[in-house]
């Protein structure tokens, strides 16, 4: 018998699966494991290709509350323009969401203050899109009706996000910007020197490394924007996968569009021309392994909002570029 610990998005899947809204295989684990949260309890078992749940759910299941009503199923990141229809019943994703989420908060509020009738299901907003159908069919014999939406506006935090060779100019620009910003909006440098010595010390830098520190980074980053605030981060973040996971991360906390890519691509014949850290030689010399450039590959960005090459752009212009970007 194994323990299992499941995550955010794992507790909402055995949800789902103890009201039938998926099959067990979609968890992990075999018989005779327990299922434990993130601090340790044990929440479900596995037994007899079942699984057990071992505390009371807040979910009922479909059968028990079915209607005839008509059916609305909120979108995610969209609000609606007017009431809903009286006699609809709203289908209110609320899976996988954290206490702290402001934006789900204000989402669902709206929803909301717009249903006369209100059933929230063990989804999260994303995973009730794609099956709107079918939970208008598990939970109503009415049919699924739309209504008009517009999108739910950002809520004014962002992270800008630099990344490229060492010696690039990730770190200077960054801290000229966090200069500009200090005086306007609550800002936080996230420099990837920095991070290494507080955040991430003891990692080293083998991929999973990179990548752990990289989503360190990321998770701070969308603390910083989902509470309206500027993240400004300087990482030479080479794997073009956890960037987009970084991504996703910062625009679930701050809304479509609070992540701004920044690709540094300055040639790595100018950064390893500058060697302000000696770092390069040594790499060239075998004195260090796995650099970026070197022997470690550095996947360039397809989705930078902004391309900057600082052989032939200026600090302050670079900020300024960023600054017309976000607006601020």
């Amino acid at each position: 018998m194994a323990a299992v610990t499941l995550d955010i998005g794992g507790l909402a899947r055995l949800d789902q699966v103890l009201v039938g809204l998926l099959a067990p295989d979609a968890l992990p684990g075999v018989d005779g494991d327990s299922l434990l949260d993130e601090e340790g309890t044990p929440v479900a078992r596995r037994e007899g290709g079942e699984v057990i749940g071992l505390r009371a759910s807040r979910w009922p299941r479909p059968e028990e509350v079915r209607t005839d009503a008509p059916v609305v199923v909120a979108i995610a990141e969209e609000l609606p323009l007017q009431p809903l229809p009286r006699e609809a019943r709203l289908l209110l994703p609320a899976g996988g969401v954290r206490s702290d989420d402001d934006r789900y908060r204000a989402w669902a509020g709206v929803w909301r203050a717009a249903a006369s009738d209100v059933l929230e299901v063990p989804l999260t907003p994303k995973e009730a899109v794609d099956r709107a159908p079918e939970l208008a069919h598990l939970y109503s014999t009415g049919m699924l009706v739309a209504v008009a939406t517009s999108p739910q506006p950002p809520n004014g935090g962002r992270t800008v996000f630099l990344t490229g060779f060492s010696g690039s100019g990730k770190s200077t620009i960054a801290r000229a910007l966090v200069d500009v910003l200090a005086g306007r909006r609550s800002v936080t440098l996230l420099d990837g020197d920095v991070v290494r010595t507080h955040l991430s010390r003891g990692l080293g830098f083998s991929r999973e490394d990179r990548d752990i520190n990289i989503r360190r980074i990321g998770w701070v980053a969308a603390e910083v924007t989902k509470h309206g605030g500027v993240a400004v981060c300087a990482p030479i973040a080479p794997y073009d996968e956890t960037r987009r996971w970084v991504r996703e991360l910062v625009e679930a906390a701050g809304g479509p569009g609070a992540f701004v890519l920044v690709w540094i691509s300055t040639p790595l014949e100018e950064c390893e021309r500058r060697d302000v850290k000696g770092l390069y030689a040594k790499a060239r010399a075998g004195e260090i392994t796995g650099f970026t450039g070197i022997d470690d590959p550095y996947e360039e960005p397809t989705d930078a909002e902004l391309v900057i090459d600082t052989t032939d752009v200026s600090v302050d212009e670079a900020v300024e570029r960023i600054l017309a970007f976000i607006g601020t």
